[in-house]
């Protein structure tokens, strides 16, 4: 797992909260998204991520690809959460959800 999304309400309050705790300068800096690469790992925060049904912090496992891991989880008993997108520069996400409720989140990167 190298990536964890949060959902946040006030991206600017949360940027710089982050940015005080990690001691770094965001990597990605957009209305829409705030990226932070710490140690490894990316750190995002996402305002539109209570909104999409988020409740907390949500880390996504690294697949070679994304289309095919989805198709083999819900073949063994996920649900498909959200269906893959490109979050952009060829950057896919998906989420899916196993039987006891646990959402699992994947990543392919570009």
């Amino acid at each position: 797992m190298k990536t964890v999304i949060y959902p946040v309400k006030d991206l600017g309050q949360a940027k710089a909260l982050y940015g005080a705790m990690f001691g770094v300068e965001p990597t990605v800096d957009n209305p829409y998204y705030v990226g932070f690469h710490v140690d490894g790992t990316d750190i995002g925060l996402d305002p539109n991520g209570h909104a999409s049904g988020m409740t907390g912090p949500l880390g996504y496992w690294d697949v070679e690809d994304v289309a095919q891991t989805v198709a083999t989880l819900v073949a063994a008993g996920a649900q498909v959460t959200q269906d893959v997108k490109d979050v952009g520069g060829g950057k896919l996400l998906a989420t899916v959800t196993d039987p006891d409720g646990n959402v699992i989140g994947l990543v392919q990167q570009a």
